[in-house]
């Protein structure tokens, strides 16, 4: 957890004595690196003036010493604190950049870059509040796109400081504006802090925000307290020093913290569990870390010896884990004065899960489906931001803030603000496809901060797009081999659009592919609507378009044209009990078995094999012949032992009969995934008979058992599956 060093209201209360401020800070930096803190700080002064700040009417330079205090409070190097008093310069200076670049150097001139790109975000924050279906969402984008946006993670802190600052110098501002600072504030920098574990920062923010948004409840809370935060923090001191010295008795090594539970998460809490202000028992907390497992119900033992437990207010997440493995001792006694404090016991290995292992605090804080991936560089950051103290140089905090964590993603924004995430590296035409599937055919060009770009431009974070788009038409081949597109997704897309846009031009290559292919083998005078049907085609146009499309083998048209020909002769003479078992097997899959006339048979349950699929037949004791799709991983083991075994098979005739097949499906998870998925089978007719799904990682994975009648019947139903929102991929199991 990052501490601060004192409190934030002492740090804000030197704004108005910068001397006093800077004479505090000497000691904990070397001489040369106060030197230039002392500089911007003259420079600033003189450079803002009288200036005020526009949101809230506070001084300009009081309000840089105030951020600039809270960012040293964090322990951050001295070219963050330069950063922070001048952050408003390139605003107030023609080439403010590149004067901070020569005057303080190129780290300062960055920091203030990226802050400044961060500070746009305040407005996007309120431009999607109180659409209820995307609000949240759009949220969650804007807190990942805030991250990826910067290089240097001290850009964040940064931002956290300036923003509590500006939160205290709110009181006498407009309540509108008050109202929209305090909803960004909560949706956007409070949960970062949180994440980032600035606890000092999250509380002020949260509390300032509530003050805003409900004065009200906000009083009538503070009131029930009745007690001022100083008094209730000596309270959780006096908890502390007594349990200490019960713990060092007993031998017990121990790390103790507490804190009183601030007005927000009071509210919160008696909103989530519907409870009275009298029944809350946490409103004082403590935590107590210990070295083992039995350390840590010792400790539970010496706070019930010292303090009455509450009844009903002990749970022990040791011995019963909570879903996300979260463990640890939780009670509430009645402390001295007879005031209820909670107090939470765990061992340190139990608290690094819990703060950075997949039961992260802010996670279980803040609900919702997890990112794995999101929540390692969360923890990572938190851990980083604890070990600044033990960097020995400036130099080696700058190079470990600077880590590209979050480049797997890209977090660009439409005209109207909304915020798209988007695999790393993709283009316009990726971001027109994720928009509306219409939308990326028509697209012909694109604009990227204002200005026209080629179609092929990687996009970056932060980067504006707007699609300029034909009023009609359809997407170029040539988008998918010329660097266009990167996501599968859009792929899909398109090729599905020119399957369907030339489905005449693929049918007529297809019937002069299959003109040829029958003059070759000498069967010009076959039924062709015969042929199609052997192949599990409608008609013979499906089949021509099949073939013209790419999607039908010339060795199965072959197979196709020569069926008849083949010679009963060639195939094994069957045992008497296998054509019994066989024959006597009346469910009508439509198989033919070379050297038995009419033979019906099984299906493999393993791979379910469906026309056209290229089949054989494996001859089982006593339960006739199984038929598998000649790529069966099942098939080549059995054939391995028993090659004997094997018998040629085709397809037969196929007039209303179904085929069991599996397929899966992995996509994006979202909301209504599921419903839209069974609304494109329902759409095509096709009856589901199983369905198995997992959700992981942000990434739904689903297993369907369908019935269908062909394999172009499944070639379509692959096709509308893919131009579902979010899929991935949709393809037989």
């Amino acid at each position: 957890m990052v501490a601060v060093t004192r409190p934030l209201a002492l740090s804000i209360a030197q704004a108005a004595d910068p001397e006093a401020w800077l004479a505090q800070l000497a000691p904990r930096y070397k001489a040369d690196d106060m030197a230039r803190v002392r500089a911007a700080t003259e420079w600033v002064a003189e450079l803002y003036g009288t200036s005020r700040l526009e949101e809230s009417s506070g001084e300009l330079f009081h309000h840089a010493v105030a951020s600039a205090s809270i960012v040293a409070d964090l322990n951050l190097d001295t070219d963050a604190i330069i950063a922070t008093l001048t952050f408003a310069v390139p605003e107030r200076l023609a080439g403010g950049i590149d004067a901070l670049r020569e005057r303080f150097g190129e780290q300062v001139a960055r920091l203030v870059e990226g802050v400044g790109r961060v500070k746009r975000l305040d407005r996007l924050a309120h431009a999607n509040h109180g659409k209820a279906q995307e609000a949240e969402a759009q949220i969650e984008a804007l807190r990942k796109m805030l991250l990826a946006m910067v290089e240097d993670m001290r850009v964040v802190l940064i931002v956290l400081a300036w923003r509590t600052q500006t939160m205290h110098e709110l009181v006498g501002a407009p309540d509108d504006v008050r109202r929209l600072r305090a909803r960004e504030t909560l949706d956007l920098f409070a949960p970062l802090a949180n994440r980032l574990g600035v606890w000092q920062i999250k509380w002020e923010l949260e509390d300032l925000g509530f003050r805003y948004l409900e004065p009200e409840t906000y009083k009538k809370i503070a009131k029930l307290l009745d007690e001022r935060r100083v008094d209730r923090e000596r309270f959780i001191g006096e908890v502390l020093d007594t349990l200490r010295g019960e713990l060092k008795k007993a031998d017990i090594k121990a790390d103790l913290m507490g804190r009183p539970k601030h007005i927000y998460s009071i509210w919160k809490k008696m909103q989530k569990k519907k409870l009275d202000f009298s029944e809350l028992y946490d409103i004082r907390a403590v935590r107590v870390l210990v070295g083992d497992l039995k350390d840590c119900y010792t400790t539970l033992g010496i706070v019930h010896n010292l303090w009455q437990p509450i009844p009903g207010e002990f749970d022990d997440y040791i011995a019963h884990p909570k879903g996300n493995f979260y463990r640890s001792l939780h009670t509430a006694v009645i402390g001295p004065h007879d005031k209820a404090v909670e107090v939470q016991i765990r061992t340190f290995e139990m608290h690094e899960h819990a703060e950075y292992g997949v039961a992260a605090h802010w996670r279980y804080k803040e609900g919702g489906r997890g990112d794995s991936r999101y929540e390692e560089k969360i923890a990572w950051l938190r851990q980083l931001l604890d070990w600044r103290e033990d960097m020995a140089q400036e130099t080696q905090l700058a190079d470990a803030f600077k880590a590209e964590l979050f480049d797997d993603s890209i977090y660009v924004l439409t005209p109207a603000g909304r915020v798209v995430a988007l695999p790393k590296g993709s283009t316009p035409v990726d971001f027109a496809y994720h928009l509306h599937t219409d939308l990326g055919h028509r697209c012909r060009g694109a604009k990227v901060n204002g200005a026209i770009v080629p179609l092929s431009t990687a996009l970056e974070t932060g980067q504006r797009v707007e699609i300029l788009a034909a009023k009609e038409g359809g997407p170029s081949l040539d988008w998918l081999h010329q660097g266009y597109i990167k996501s599968h997704r859009a792929a899909q897309k398109i090729r599905y659009w020119i399957r369907q846009q030339n489905l005449d031009i693929a049918i007529e290559a297809g019937r002069n592919i299959y003109d040829k292919e029958a003059a070759r083998v000498g069967r010009t005078r076959v039924n062709q609507e015969t042929v199609a049907q052997r192949l599990g085609m409608k008609n013979f146009d499906e089949l021509c378009a099949a073939l013209g499309q790419g999607e039908m083998t010339l060795r199965a048209l072959d197979d196709a044209l020569t069926h008849e020909q083949k010679p009963e002769a060639e195939a094994p003479a069957l045992p008497d009990d296998v054509v019994r078992a066989a024959k006597a097997d009346q469910q009508g899959e439509g198989i033919l078995i070379e050297g038995v006339d009419k033979l019906m048979t099984l299906l493999a349950k393993c791979c379910k094999p469906v026309p056209p699929d290229p089949v054989m037949g494996f001859v089982t004791k006593g339960r006739g012949i199984t038929i598998h799709r000649c790529d069966c991983a099942t098939l080549k083991r059995l054939a391995a032992g028993a090659p004997e075994r094997l018998i040629k098979a085709d397809w037969g005739e196929q007039r209303g009969h179904v085929f069991a097949v599996d397929i899966m499906v992995e996509a994006h998870d979202r909301p209504g995934l599921l419903r839209d998925l069974t609304d494109v089978m329902g759409r095509e007719k096709i009856n589901v008979t199983a369905m198995n799904t997992l959700s992981k990682d942000a990434r739904a994975r689903m297993r369907f058992t369908v019935e269908i009648k062909s394999g172009s019947e499944l070639s379509r139903l692959f096709a509308k599956l893919g131009e579902v929102g979010g899929v991935v991929f949709a393809q037989r199991a």
